[in-house]
């Protein structure tokens, strides 16, 4: 599969997810969910950690295992940036547009806790859209899950990805140059 990922929108969220595939976190990783709506990976298979484990920062923050933390990172058409540490809701924006929708199949969107928005280390999903369960604008994760990136090429693969299947390799084949690393 080919995909996007959208660093001007979603800058954190995209560029943590870049420098995990160059870490090579996600070479050989478990689908750990395949349920008909997400696919979804990126938890460590070993010890208590449910994310990456590497070093806070300044701008990242550490779970009760180690895990390296983000922030929930939501872009809304019409502002100058992407608001964090919140959801559309809980700004009293609901209903308002993202910049990034969950609107066709093979949206990227960050995994996290439902209830702690800043919750995000590693878990990503792919959605394998139904304009009934997510229409656009309508749908129970715009505002309230980063969206940062689609899947351009071999999307149609994801319908027959089943849990417990391998990532066998990723890697970035373009833009790595414009990954900014956390200070």
């Amino acid at each position: 599969m080919v995909m996007v990922i959208d660093g001007y929108t979603s800058p954190v969220t995209g560029g943590n997810f870049v420098d995990l595939v160059q870490k090579g976190f996600y070479t050989n990783m478990k689908i750990s969910r395949s349920d008909g709506f997400v696919v979804q990976s990126g938890e460590p298979s070993e010890g208590p950690a449910i994310g990456y484990v590497g070093k806070p920062s300044k701008s990242v923050g550490a779970g009760k295992n180690g895990e390296r933390l983000i922030p929930c990172e939501i872009a809304i058409r019409g502002d100058k940036g992407p608001i964090y540490e919140t959801t559309i809701e809980d700004e009293g924006r609901g209903g308002e547009a993202t910049v990034l929708p969950f609107s066709s199949y093979g949206a990227m969107g960050w995994a996290r806790d439902e209830y702690e928005v800043n919750s995000g280390s590693s878990q990503f999903f792919w959605l394998l859209f139904d304009s009934d369960l997510t229409p656009a604008g309508k749908n129970v994760l715009d505002g309230r899950y980063p969206c940062f990136g689609y899947v351009v090429e071999g999307a149609d693969f994801l319908s027959d990805v089943k849990e417990g299947d391998i990532i066998k390799s990723a890697k970035v084949t373009k833009g790595l140059e414009l990954l900014q690393q956390p200070k």
